[in-house]
């Protein structure tokens, strides 16, 4: 079929499926790689610690997306080790590209 404007419609071209949006691992457990990397930026390393697989699991999330996951870890404690909340929070999330949005608690 074509439209008056010479326009076929249904338009072709790719299907209009949802994209899946970036969003925290349903299995915090993930997470727990997330331990090395903060192990690693708390303790002197030589070098600087592999980004890869804990900031690839909060890639493509917003800041408080980011945040919100991360804290759900650490509070969980999946990641295995005490921690400072805010200070661990902001290292990791600095690490890995994002931004402790402003005024978030993790509580």
């Amino acid at each position: 079929m074509v439209s008056s404007t010479n326009i076929p419609w249904p338009p072709t071209g790719p299907a209009n499926r949802p994209t899946s949006k970036p969003r925290c691992p349903n299995n915090t457990l993930k997470l727990g790689v997330c331990a090395n990397l903060l192990d690693g930026l708390v303790h002197v390393v030589v070098g600087s610690p592999p980004k890869s697989p804990c900031c690839t699991l909060i890639q493509g999330l917003a800041d408080l997306e980011a945040a919100v996951c991360l804290c759900t870890a650490i509070k969980a404690n999946v990641l295995g080790i005490n921690l400072n909340v805010p200070v661990s929070l902001s290292l990791l999330l600095n690490y890995c590209g994002k931004k402790v949005p402003s005024g978030f608690q993790c509580a």
